[in-house]
Formats: C-alpha cells, structure tokens, sequence
C-alpha cells in the first residue's frame, strides 16, 4: 500500500488534465487493447505468447483464492468438494496453462539474451532495465515450476498417503508426469516438497506483487487506466497551450495595461515543459506504464536512420527523473528541494528532442497506448518559447515567417517573380 500511495503522489506531480469525456468510448478502448490485447498480434507468434503468459498470470491466480483460503483456515483444496467435477477440470485447465507459461517464458528468456534483436540491445536497456526483465521471467518461471510441483507431490500423496488431510481431488495432466521423481522417496518426505512448494508458491506470489512497483512490469496494472484515459482525438492533432492562449486573450483585452508590473505573488506561465512538474498527470502516469517492449523505438525513422531518438529512452528518462523526484520529496518530508537537475539536459538532450519527426509511429506502435510524442512536443516548446533554442533552420524559418509571411527567404513583393520565367 506504501509503493501504492508513493505513485499515487508521484502521477499527481504532474498538471490536471481531463480526459474523462466520451465514458462509452475509453471503457471499450480499455477493454479492447488493456483486456484484449488486440494491439499485441500486431506481431503474431510473440503476440500470442504474451497472450498466454497474461491470461496464465489471470487464469492461475484464480487457485491462488483457494490457496489463501487454505492457508488462513488450515484447510486443504477447500473447494473441491463444492465444485466436484468441475474442480477437477479447473485444476487441469491451470495445469496446462501453467505447462504453456514456462514454455512461453523460456521463448522469451531465449529472445533476449541469446538472439540477436535489435531493440533489446539499445543502450537504455543495458543494466537494470536488462536484469529487470530477465529476474520476471525467472519470478513466473520458478512460481509455475512450484505451482506443478505442489500439485504433483499432493496427487502422489492422494495415491500414496493415508492421511485425510489429502482428499482425492482435482485433474493432473501435467503434474501427473512429476510422480517417479516421488516414488523413491518417503511419505513424510513428500509431504515436506509438498508443504514447502505450498509455502514458497503463496511467499512468491506476495513478493511479485510487491516487486512490480520497483519494475516494468508495473504495466500489468497500470496498463488499464492509461487506456481508458489515453488520448481519443486523432494523432497528429496537436493541442493549444492554455498559457499561450491567455497570452493572446491578454493582449487582445483593451482593458488590460501592457505595461502594468505584474504582482508579487502572480505565478509567471511557463511555456511548454522543461521538467516533470511541467508535464499531465497522464503523460506521468505513461512514464510508469511504460513496459520497456522498444516497439516504439524499433517503429521510429529517426531512431533507424542512426539518430540518437530513442521514444522508449524519453518515457523511461521521465520515468527516471519522476522516481528522483520523489526521492527527493521523501528525503524533505513531503516537499521537493531543487537540487539543481530538471528532466530537459539532465537526463533528455535537445539533440534527441529535434530528431524527431512527429511522425506518431511510436504512438501507433505503442500496445498500451502511451505517447512519447506528447512529451516531445512539450518539451521542444519550452525550448523555443522559453530559450529560443530552436535549430537554427527553424529560426530561420520563423523569422521569415515573420518577415516575409512566408517560409522562404523571398520579400513579400517578389512572391510572383516565378511567373516572369515563363
């Protein structure tokens, strides 16, 4: 509940934005790409892993009410004289599940350590980003390695031991292959493997659960809000800064004195965003939806043709500075002391900022909707609008904007020269 409340605080750093219209529309969005994962078969074979690594994590957990049970009244496999046959069924339909689960694990431990894939060796995934990744599929492969050996050593004791307390129940089609391992060993002994698979199962499932909010797989939860309020208008539509627009009110306002000083405690807009607290709630909450899967980065031109643009690099990097942070908030009880950093050139360059081409290919390709561009853009009009520190042929183009009301370097009278070559 602490880790919980701690990104509670950290999302609501950023600026209030509403996106609750449209209710009918974000709650299909929600159950189409969080539920569904239709966005996931966009590349078929790991698409449909993944598929059975989600609804493993969804499906097996349903023994876990079972298991709690169990373990909070000191009975065994409670349920099953309730469900009778159909208990059965549900024990050999987890079974299987589990069965796929370390086969799909095993799949992508495999991609991401031994193939060569391009996106997992970027330089934002060396280090913890890599261990990350690597210690989850080790968690979901030990929890369902436990997950068949409790059921194997329970069906051999069903067989083997008097012992009321091993009730014949359930369906084994998996861990029925584990009972030679058992055969050598004594009754008392299996029913140690037995208890401590037990044990050791609900202790895993515990500490996954609270590991999540120090990792990337913290998606697995957040991945439905972030889709319900993603953005609904067309990509590529960009929005009006409402300081911007008060700027403009303001001058157009006769009644105001361009020349008043402005008062002590009047809060001076800001520009665009150079730092976390410059950002929505909803570009914060994207940052720690973010699931590191680098489809955005492997969609992006800029990131193919060489450019240093990683659109992965700018959610993590938000990510990053959000949890410094809140670190900082925490070391001075509630209150955030500047320590001299900000999100823009501490940890996000210009030179990334400017090598994107708006192009929206990391938010198409995004499974959970997340919208790196977003912070791009907000980002590049703090640079412009704040420092004037825009690339030089954007300045350039600007002042000949300005000057010429056109793009080129043409005085207005010699617009329609181009006619007198014909």
């Amino acid at each position: 509940m602490r880790n919980v409340k701690r990104i509670y605080r950290n999302i609501n750093l950023g600026i209030p934005i509403d996106r609750n219209d449209n209710k009918k529309q974000r709650w299909a969005q929600m159950l189409r790409i969080a539920f569904g994962q239709s966005k996931m078969i966009d590349k078929p074979i790991v698409g449909i892993l993944h598929i059975v690594v989600y609804l493993g994590f969804l499906v097996i957990n349903i023994e876990l009410l079972e298991i709690l049970f169990d373990g909070f009244f000191g009975t065994h496999r409670v349920f099953a004289p309730y469900l009778g046959p159909f208990y059965n069924f549900l024990i050999g339909f987890f079974e299987i599940f589990a069965l796929l689960v370390i086969i799909s694990v095993v799949i992508f431990w495999i991609r991401r350590n031994i193939l060569t894939i391009t996106r997992f060796l970027n330089n934002e995934m060396k280090g913890w980003p890599k261990t990350d990744a690597n210690w989850i599929l080790y968690i979901e492969l030990i929890l369902m390695t436990l997950f068949l050996t409790m059921n194997g050593s329970d069906f051999w004791l069903q067989i083997n031991s008097s012992d009321p307390n091993y009730i014949s129940a359930g369906y084994f089609p998996v861990s029925q292959y584990l009972l030679p391992f058992f055969d050598s060993l004594s009754i008392n002994s299996v029913i140690i493997i037995e208890r401590t698979a037990w044990w050791l199962h609900i202790t895993g499932i515990f500490f996954f659960l609270n590991y999540l909010y120090y990792s990337k797989h913290l998606h697995i939860l957040l991945a439905f809000p972030n889709t319900y309020f993603a953005n609904l208008e067309s990509k590529g539509k960009f929005s009006n800064l409402k300081s911007v627009t008060n700027e403009v009110k303001m001058m157009l306002d006769p009644s105001i004195d361009p020349f008043a000083t402005p008062e002590t405690n009047q809060v001076v807009p800001k520009f665009g965003a150079s730092d976390v607290f410059d950002l929505s709630k909803i570009q914060l909450l994207n940052a720690y939806t973010c699931t590191e899967c680098g489809r955005c980065t492997s969609e992006c031109p800029a990131n193919q043709t060489g450019k240093k643009l990683s659109p992965r690099k700018i959610m993590m990097d938000t990510r990053d500075r959000l949890e410094e942070v809140g670190r900082n908030i925490d070391l001075n009880k509630g209150e955030f002391k500047s320590d001299g950093k900000q999100l823009l050139e501490n940890h996000i360059s210009s030179e990334e900022l400017w090598a994107c081409t708006s192009c929206n290919a990391c938010v198409e390709a995004c499974p959970i909707g997340i919208d790196p561009l977003s912070i791009i853009i907000d980002m590049r009009r703090y640079l412009v609008m704040e420092k004037s520190a825009a690339p030089s042929e954007l300045n350039n183009m600007m002042n000949n904007i300005e000057n010429n009301g056109a793009p080129w370097p043409f005085n207005q009278m010699d617009k329609l020269n181009w006619k007198n070559e014909f």
